[in-house]
């Protein structure tokens, strides 16, 4: 089913994200996670893509494999970066062979150890390009686009970033999900804003919980999202006083309060960062009051 339309029969929801693991070996125990996931009856689940190959397969299969095994919806990531007309028209084939109509459009991250990667000089240049491209060929697929709370580290400015996100709209994005965040204030400005420029589509907010202050800078690290400073000083102290189980509750209540205050708030639901993983997102979905 077209994730478009499963947002509208039903809100608020809770809707997950997984990464392929690189190692076939590994791939036994991550589906023992996405089925004990299955509980919180998540709308979607959607699984990373790897740019200029690496993971792209294991996208395809990993998202086959939970819908036809595990009853979940799959939306697959699809990037601009390495990717021809050729190669995502045969990617678009093979999710429809498989049933798979939902593709989130990202432009990723330029490749590994490439100093100085010029994004123009691909085929297709921004998500946006990737957008057009599937609604003029596939015009069945629902296709939603990545917004972020936080201006983009690589965006001019903050008008900018959300004109940006805006066009995605324009082009045929039917909903957006967010970048990680901590502020719950950024992300209802953020959704008012592109409601000013005409971008009225659902907003998912992402849910990063946190579980270790290590893992938790080094993925901040990745992305450019700031921790507010009062929740940062409570981790640091909570490390220091009772080590990573204490941070990983602190973070847990954390990520459960803001998702509820998100939904509380309008949110059409929550996307959860599972890093998959089950212990943490279980414990914070069953304690949401949806």
């Amino acid at each position: 089913m077209r994730v478009c339309d499963l947002i509208k029969g039903k809100s608020p929801f809770i809707s997950l994200e997984f990464f392929p693991p690189k190692e076939r070996e590994a791939w036994p125990g991550f589906f023992e996670v996405v089925e004990k996931l299955k509980e919180l009856e998540p709308l979607f689940a959607s699984v990373t893509y790897g740019a200029g190959g690496g993971t792209q397969d294991n996208t395809l299969e990993i998202a086959t494999r939970m819908k036809r095994d595990h009853g979940i919806e799959p939306l697959t990531h699809l990037t601009s970066v390495g990717a021809s007309a050729e190669k995502l028209d045969g990617f678009l084939k093979s999710l429809r062979s498989a049933d798979i109509e939902n593709v989130l459009a990202l432009r990723g991250d330029p490749p590994r150890g490439v100093e100085d990667f010029d994004f123009n000089s691909q085929e297709f240049c921004h998500a946006t390009d990737v957008i057009e491209f599937i609604g003029a060929r596939y015009p069945e697929m629902c296709v939603g686009g990545a917004a972020y709370p936080e201006p983009h580290f690589e965006s001019p400015s903050i008008q900018s970033d959300l004109d940006m996100v805006a066009l995605k709209v324009k082009k045929g994005a039917e909903f957006l999900v967010t970048q990680l965040f901590f502020d719950n204030r950024l992300y209802f400005d953020y959704v008012a804003r592109l409601k000013d420029l005409g971008a009225d589509v659902p907003v998912i907010p992402g849910i990063l919980p946190i579980m270790s202050l290590k893992s938790a800078k080094f993925i901040l690290s990745l992305c450019g999202a700031a921790i507010p400073g009062k929740f940062l000083s409570a981790l640091e102290k909570a490390h220091e006083e009772g080590g990573d189980d204490a941070v990983y509750a602190l973070g847990i209540d954390y990520a459960t309060k803001q998702a509820q205050q998100l939904i509380d708030g309008g949110a059409p639901g929550v996307h959860l960062y599972t890093l998959n993983r089950a212990e943490a997102v279980l414990e914070i979905g069953r304690n949401l009051n949806i």
